[in-house]
């Protein structure tokens, strides 16, 4: 099986019946460990079919729109706008993205917060017309170079939680919202709805409960002017987890036949990111450099042990200034898995790991214990599709990891009876049989370290 991304043509490798994520990841590092121990991802679109299908089983009355920026792998985006997804975008190259792929305009919203005018001036061209504001200054920016621009109100919902680092970065207060109202009034903008965003790094559903009461408040209001209010978006911050889906739908259902009822003529959606990508990508990374050092020094206060043993800084081909960009701003949501078979009852050392920069901030993860690795052993670390597959740095010449894409029979048949096929939206899927020849010796996954 070939997989290649280049500009919007790519190969989609159809696994056998037998075959699995495993099998495939030892492919491409036998044949990666015989042509340079590049780092790449593994890209299962079926998970994103699921996570569709889970969608749809748990929260079907909520529409989804994409976050481009999570993930814009032409790809994802061409599966997403087959199943019928809207998108969530940031930028002018975002939407042109998504355009390229027949998206309409009216399944496109513009979500920066702060929009530089020749963005604006091209969503009017391009007759993007909802977009998101919550400020003054962005108000009057929007009214000069958008006409028919259509406004939702960014209002800041309450972390309960009390993670300030969440709280309060984008969205206006509802004491403010009536003078955005006004000043609507007078610009002759038209506000067609509410925005609001609650964090997944918030454990407390039960924001929901004051957001949604303040969106009403907002359409309330708004209705004192004369808007004609038709939007409610509830933002994002879904992890993936079909759980947290159910629980906060458990929370927002009844808030929504009371506040927003079927047949109120309201439209509610949402703007889910890394519940759509994350669990579809895996990366395999390479061991570059290692160096052995006290224990204390990797431990670096975290526990420290006081342990005779060495500790070990593993180097890999990929850091913060590549797939691990997220690294700088959130703690890694995976645990690396060590490739190589190891002996069950092996040692275990405290290690730690490192991008290729040599920079202190491009520390991956701070402590963790694995077996004694070589140079040229590879880890792979799963969960790896949100806000990874960025523009690279000129950092150590580093490149972007190439991307193998790969889907199941049983998942491609799926698709076909939801009537997806690969002549309708998906013109870019060019799918070609899994050649994938391993032995049952050879195809085993490592144990988790």
């Amino acid at each position: 099986m070939k997989g290649f991304i280049e500009d919007a043509n790519y190969s989609v490798g159809l696994l056998d019946e037998g075959t699995h994520l495993g099998n495939v990841i030892d492919n491409y590092v036998y044949e990666h460990t015989l042509t340079g121990k590049k780092a790449f991802f593994v890209g299962d679109l079926g998970k994103i079919v699921k996570k569709h299908s889970q969608w749809q089983n748990v929260v079907a009355q909520i529409k989804p729109f994409y976050t481009v920026k999570c993930n814009s792998a032409p790809a994802v985006l061409e599966i997403l706008a087959a199943l019928g997804t809207g998108f969530a975008c940031s930028s002018k190259n975002e939407m042109a993205l998504v355009q390229e792929l027949g998206v309409s305009p009216e399944n496109i919203i513009d979500i920066s917060p702060c929009k530089q005018s020749s963005q604006i001036k091209y969503a009017a061209k391009t007759g993007v017309n909802i977009m998101s504001c919550d400020n003054e200054i962005e108000l009057k920016k929007i009214a000069r170079n958008h006409p028919n621009a259509k406004l939702l109100l960014h209002i800041a919902t309450e972390d309960i939680s009390g993670d300030e680092e969440s709280n309060m970065k984008f969205g206006t207060t509802l004491k403010n919202c009536r003078h955005l109202l006004e000043c609507a009034k007078e610009l002759d903008v038209q506000i067609v709805g509410v925005k609001f965003h609650v964090s997944s790094s918030c454990k407390e559903p039960q924001v929901y409960i004051h957001a949604l009461s303040d969106a009403r408040c907002v359409f309330d209001m708004a209705g004192e002017f004369g808007f004609k209010m038709t939007i409610l978006d509830i933002g994002g911050g879904f992890t993936g987890s079909e759980f947290q889906l159910q629980e906060v739908n458990h929370v927002i259902s009844p808030l929504l036949d009371v506040y927003f009822p079927e047949g109120s003529g309201i439209k509610v959606i949402s703007e889910p990111g890394s519940y759509y990508v994350s669990s579809a990508f895996t990366l395999a990374v390479n061991i570059i450099a290692k160096k052995v050092v006290e224990n204390d020094v990797v431990s670096s206060g975290v526990g420290k042990t006081g342990s005779n043993e060495p500790a070990f800084m593993y180097y890999m081909n990929d850091g913060v200034y590549g797939s691990f960009a997220s690294k700088l701003s959130e703690n890694l949501n995976t645990i690396p898995e060590v490739h190589k078979k190891y002996k069950k009852d092996a040692p275990l050392f405290t290690s730690s790991l490192w991008g290729p920069s040599c920079d202190e901030l491009d520390q991956i993860v701070e402590n963790c214990l694995l077996p004694e690795l070589n140079v040229g052993d590879w880890l792979i670390f799963d969960n790896m599709g949100a806000d990874t597959l960025h523009e690279p740095s000129a950092f150590n010449d580093f490149q972007r990891p190439t991307i193998y894409y790969m889907m199941s029979f049983s998942d491609w048949y799926e698709m076909q009876d939801a009537g997806i096929t690969s002549d309708t939206m998906m013109k870019n899927f060019f799918f070609v049989p899994s050649c994938i020849q391993l032995s049952q010796d050879d195809s085993s996954f490592s144990t988790e370290a």
